[in-house]
């Protein structure tokens, strides 16, 4: 990631890799008043910062693993809060459409 470049609407938009997110990104910031534009513009500029790292992150791990090693970083393995979590939620119905 190359931090040395400048930001722009553009740039935001394209960094969020997700044509969603880019719509939500250029709908806030055109309807956002004057004095809140910059907000605005820093709220989604730091989106778009952390999503590029979270890419590049995804990146070294993929090149380890392919290469044989280990995947860098702490690991906590949460399935079964995440399968808890579920079920409480279906059993609440709000899973139902």
């Amino acid at each position: 990631m190359n931090t040395g470049q400048v930001w722009s609407i553009e740039r935001i938009r394209d960094a969020l890799g997700s044509p969603d997110l880019s719509r939500r990104f250029v709908s806030e910031i055109g309807r956002a008043p004057a004095h809140e534009v910059l907000t605005v513009f820093a709220k989604w500029q730091g989106i778009a910062e952390r999503t590029l790292a979270a890419v590049e992150r995804g990146r070294q791990a993929a090149a380890a693993e392919a290469a044989g090693g280990e995947v860098p970083g702490e690991w906590i393995d949460i399935t079964q809060k995440v399968q808890e979590d579920a079920a409480l939620i279906r059993s609440r119905g709000a899973a139902c459409s």
